[in-house]
């Protein structure tokens, strides 16, 4: 049976925070809101934790997974940004967007892409997120909470739960963030390429 928080959207309750991240520490699998919609997570390196999200979402192992970050700072740790992505993920952090990037060695090998060694890096504006991250002091592994089967995610906290209340430890709730995912901008190449639109308004990213 998982657990069960209501956590205030604009002013997160520290004790609810601090008792989240502990679950993390120790190998849980979370439901927990971010600016685009509800998201699973897990510690960046714990193996089980990512496999239970894998069973959840019945993933194959190229599914590229995202690693929610605090700030810029934190990115350049996990992934290689040059000049013109900076100035980029300067401009549009945080918010609604993934940016695919070649990942650092700090990435755990079974997070990256398996033939582009790429990573997904996402910065949330979302407090209770911001929260989680703070004091956690290191990334979440994330996906978006969609189930097999559905092309949208979960957006009502009570009912994810009674979804998935055998499958994960924690569901936070922090009202209704929203149904639409991510957009995904690759930034590999010589200039931006949308992979997939969604929340984040793309056009800073067109017509380079």
């Amino acid at each position: 049976m998982s657990q069960f928080f209501q956590i205030h959207p604009d002013n997160p309750q520290p004790r609810l925070i601090h008792q989240a991240v502990e679950m993390v520490r120790q190998g849980a699998v979370i439901v927990y809101p971010t600016d685009s919609a509800y998201a699973l997570g897990c510690h960046i390196g714990d193996k089980k934790a990512l496999d239970r999200i894998r069973r959840i979402r019945q993933l194959g192992d190229r599914h590229n997974f995202t690693l929610v970050c605090r700030d810029l700072a934190e990115i350049s740790t996990y992934a290689k940004v040059d000049n013109s992505a900076y100035r980029l993920l300067n401009a549009h952090t945080p918010g609604a967007y993934t940016y695919i990037l070649p990942a650092t060695r700090e990435v755990p090998r079974r997070l990256m892409h398996p033939k582009r060694r790429t990573i997904g890096i996402r910065v949330p504006d979302n407090r209770i997120v911001h929260a989680l991250l703070a004091e956690l002091n290191e990334p979440l592994m994330s996906t978006t909470l969609i189930l097999p089967g559905e092309e949208m995610p979960l957006t009502d906290a009570e009912e994810i739960r009674e979804i998935l209340e055998h499958q994960v430890d924690l569901v936070i709730d922090g009202g209704h963030c929203g149904i639409d995912p991510t957009t995904v901008v690759d930034l590999t190449g010589g200039k931006p390429e949308i992979i997939r639109r969604g929340k984040g308004d793309p056009a800073p990213f067109e017509g380079y």
